[in-house]
């Protein structure tokens, strides 16, 4: 076995150790990551490919942690990168061929009989169905960020952020509300039986 050699230059090592994240730095992610998985779901509809996009994105701001500016929002730059990590994303898909739903081969999954899934996936599908710029501010507010940094992750004004806000709460209650059934019209004929 070989004794180290003294004169081998450790600056270049010691170099790259101090350009790891600090302390502060993983604590942060750390306490960012259910929110964020929670943001990615809402936002993509699927367990794993939002799991892959925040996996994605957590590496984006390790490599990128010497941009961030201490001075400024952790969580409203964390959810930014993975804010573009879902469009990126959204533009590679079109580009995908669609999975066939309607084919049961594919089919390995067995829907859950409980209440609170078959609530949960209505709750899904209606975020699905509102217009994505609505859907990421729903997001971003379940993930109890402030309407200023909403608007930072954003890129728009707060006023914007407000009416985005109001206007998916209102479509989600409109898409959750139980179907009534229409009352008969005061004016319409009323049918007789006769015998």
């Amino acid at each position: 076995m070989t004794a180290p050699n003294p004169a081998v230059d450790r600056a270049p090592v010691d170099a790259a150790f101090a350009r790891l994240p600090g302390p502060e730095f993983k604590a942060e992610l750390l306490a960012t990551l259910p929110a964020l998985r929670a943001f990615a779901r809402g936002m993509c509809g699927n367990r794993d490919l939002a799991d892959d996009m925040v996996q994605d994105a957590i590496i984006k701001a390790w490599a990128a942690h010497a941009s961030f500016r201490p001075d400024s929002h952790f969580r409203a730059w964390i959810f930014r990168i993975l804010r573009n990590q879902f469009y990126s994303y959204r533009s590679r898909e079109a580009r995908m061929t669609p999975w066939d739903a309607a084919n049961p081969d594919h089919d390995i999954a067995v829907p859950a009989s409980q209440e609170a899934a078959i609530a949960a996936a209505d709750l899904q599908a209606s975020l699905l169905a509102l217009a994505p710029a609505h859907r990421e501010i729903v997001m971003l507010a379940a993930a109890e960020m402030s309407i200023e940094a909403i608007a930072e992750v954003v890129g728009c004004a707060v006023g914007t952020v407000k009416s985005r806000l109001w206007r998916a709460r209102r479509a989600l209650r409109q898409h959750l509300a139980p179907a009534e059934p229409a009352a008969p019209r005061a004016d319409a004929p009323r049918r007789v039986r006769q015998p």
